[in-house]
Formats: C-alpha cells, sequence, structure tokens
C-alpha cells in the first residue's frame, strides 16, 4: 500500500498484519521491504506484527534528497499513524540498523525497544575506524559517498544496473568481496532469493534511495545516541566483511544500556539467519 506523508510524499508499506504489537523493519542498504514466510512466522511466533516500509527512493516510495538518518523516525510514526498504531518495538539489519536507533532516540513513548543487526555505527565516531575491516567493494562505495552527491552519483548507474539485473544464483558473485565462507554458505539457499527479491524491490523504479542512504550514512545522522532510554540489543558477527565486528562493539559502549550479543562464527547475513527469531522475541518481551 502506499501512504502520504504530510510533506507531500508517498511511502511505500507492507503490513504483515495480525493483532500482534507492531515490529517495524527497516531493511539494509540496498533494500526494499519484502514479506516471507519466514518474517511473518518468526513475528508470529514472538507475538509481533511484521511492518516494513521503503525508506525514500526504494520501491514506490517517493525520493527525499538530502534526508538524514534521523528523518525515518518520522516516516515510521506516519506509518503507524496511517495503520492506527500507536507503541511498537522496532529492528534494523546493515543499513537499516542506525534507522532503527533514530526511532529509539526520536520516538520516546512510542517506541519499547529495538535491535540492530549488523548494523552499522557513524561514520565520524571518535572511536571507531568506519571503513576498517569492509571488503573492498564496501570501501569503494563509501569513498565515493564522503565525495559528495555528484561524485556517487556518477557510479550509480552501473550499481544499479548490476544489482537491479542480479539472480540469486550470482549474488555470491556480485558480492564476492564482502563475503566470508559463512555467508556465501547461507546465499546458496532460499536466502539468495530472498536478497536478490530485496534488491529488486529496492530499485524496481531508480537508484535514489541507495544514493541517498549512502550518503546519509556517512554525515552526521541528525541525533544524539546517548539520548536514548529504551531496551537496545545490539547484534554483530564477528567474520562480517560488510559491517565489521568494531561497529556492534562500538555501539554497545554508546548506546545507554544496550547489551551485546557478539557471535564471532556469524558474518552478516548467517547472523540475520540464525538469530532473527531470537531476536523478535527479545523485542517482545523486552516490551513487556
Amino acid at each position: 500500500m502506499l501512504i502520504d506523508t504530510p510533506d507531500g510524499r508517498q511511502l511505500e508499506v507492507l503490513d504483515g498484519g495480525g493483532d500482534g504489537l507492531p515490529c517495524v523493519f527497516h531493511t539494509g542498504t540496498p533494500g526494499g521491504p519484502v514479506l516471507t514466510e519466514k518474517r511473518l512466522a518468526a513475528a508470529a511466533d514472538a507475538g509481533l506484527r511484521w511492518i516494513g516500509y521503503a525508506r525514500p527512493g526504494y520501491g514506490q516510495s517517493t525520493p527525499m534528497p538530502g534526508r538524514s538518518v534521523a528523518d525515518a523516525a518520522q516516516d515510521t510514526a506516519t506509518v503507524l499513524d496511517a495503520l492506527g498504531l500507536s507503541t511498537f518495538v522496532t529492528a534494523g539489519a546493515s543499513g537499516g540498523g542506525p534507522h532503527a536507533l533514530a526511532c529509539a532516540a526520536l520516538l520516546p513513548g512510542r517506541c519499547l525497544a529495538a535491535a540492530t543487526l549488523a548494523g552499522g555505527g557513524p561514520f565520524d565516531a571518535e572511536g571507531l575506524d568506519f571503513l576498517a575491516g569492509m571488503g573492498e567493494d564496501n570501501l569503494v562505495e563509501f569513498g565515493l559517498a564522503v565525495g559528495g552527491r555528484e561524485v556517487l552519483e556518477a557510479a550509480m548507474p552501473a550499481y544499479a544496473q548490476e544489482v537491479r539485473g542480479v539472480t540469486p544464483e550470482g549474488i555470491v558473485a556480485s558480492l564476492s568481496s564482502l563475503l566470508p565462507p559463512v555467508d556465501r554458505e547461507v546465499l546458496s539457499s532460499d536466502v539468495g532469493r530472498d536478497v536478490a527479491a530485496g534488491f529488486h524491490k529496492a530499485l524496481e523504479v531508480g537508484y535514489d534511495g541507495w544514493l541517498d542512504d549512502d550518503l546519509a550514512l556517512v554525515k552526521p545522522w541528525g541525533f544524539d545516541l546517548s539520548t536514548i532510554r529504551v531496551p537496545v540489543v545490539v547484534w554483530q558477527g564477528g567474520q562480517d566483511l560488510m559491517v565489521p565486528l568494531a561497529h556492534g562493539q562500538w555501539l554497545a559502549a554508546n548506546v545507554p544500556g544496550a547489551r551485546a550479543e557478539l557471535h564471532d562464527e556469524h558474518g552478516h547475513l548467517s547472523l540475520v539467519v540464525a538469530h532473527l527469531p531470537a531476536v523478535l522475541k527479545e523485542l517482545a518481551d523486552l516490551a513487556r
């Protein structure tokens, strides 16, 4: 469904339905919302109602050039208002992690708990080398983002063409510099199909969402992590080449009261596949 925002945009929303406590899930970068049987079942088992939306520029959502990570909080509130919902929990994977934290910081009283799964820390954070340990593709992409909008936008058509057309079988080759063996293994299952579907959804109209995500992630997020007062759990894998373990360690140390789930045996994708049901159950418990 498409819903209208107060500033005249539209957001594409996927609602898993049911009467459970809403769980707003923020997809990675690039990523569009996709409902899968496994996600819906995991949410239902936890007593949650899965809700996803396409950030501006992804899927059918109107682009919002210059947006910040903080803008996700107002868009999330708009989605919930349109669905007649009040309180919620939230989770974000990879590039969605900072957007989940924005909800925790900026929607007090509505956001009851948050989780990041392989989520990144702030680019300019003291004590965090943002790029250290990332695979070559990420080093190049974020290097372009630091160069500014025009520099990154010049590279985007080629990036988008490759990702828009990727097949489940071709994902490993496409992401080769970012995949440790444990992530290569999970992509050989139906997870590869789901990842490809998320890529295709993200880029079905254009690459604005990906462009604006990258730019938002390398500038100040627009909120102060120290203001978070709701429970937060930080999940990170020790073999992650997309968002290395140091990001999770930094977040756990700098988000007030955060609990760390650091798993040396996991990469970026295997962490989410293995632990999403546990993440959702803990969010439901924390909300109670």
